[in-house]
Formats: C-alpha cells, structure tokens, sequence
C-alpha cells in the first residue's frame, strides 16, 4: 500500500483492492493471484479455463457453424457461459 499524504502528514493508505462495508462488494485494481487449493467459483460452480478450440479452417457456412458450435459447447463445459 502507498501512504496517501496531504500537507506532509500521512493521512491513511491508498490501496487497490479492497471490500466495501458490510462485505457485499470487493474491487480488485491489482492482481488477483489464485494458489491451490483456492478456487474461484460463480454460483457455487467452480471456474474453469475453456479446452482450446482450434482455428477455424472452415470454407463454407455448415464447417463454420460446426466450428462455432463446438467453441459454444467448450464454453459451456468449462462453466463460462449458460447451459440453457
């Protein structure tokens, strides 16, 4: 943390994270640095890295949309979007 200073005299600290009063809310201005055996978690699910999808090499619309598709289906597998 950096000492906030005003007329000379350290006044409190500056720091980029912090939690608001009453816990609701967290901001984080630096890093976030996650280490096992922490998680980070949305709804209770845990939040996962999506597997790697593949350049598209695709010529034509139907190899597009399969392409889009199972990017789509690696998304929702790794937690970062809705299974609906």
């Amino acid at each position: 943390m950096l000492p906030a200073k005003k007329g000379g005299n350290v006044m409190g600290y500056i720091t980029k994270n912090y939690t608001e009063q009453g816990g609701n809310r967290t901001v984080i201005g630096g890093e976030l640095d996650i280490i096992e055996p922490g998680q980070l978690k949305i709804n209770g699910s845990p939040l996962t890295s999506a597997s790697n999808q593949a350049d598209s090499v695709a010529v034509d619309v139907p190899g597009l949309v399969s392409d889009f598709n199972s990017l789509l289906a690696k998304l929702k597998l790794a937690g970062l979007m809705k299974d609906e």
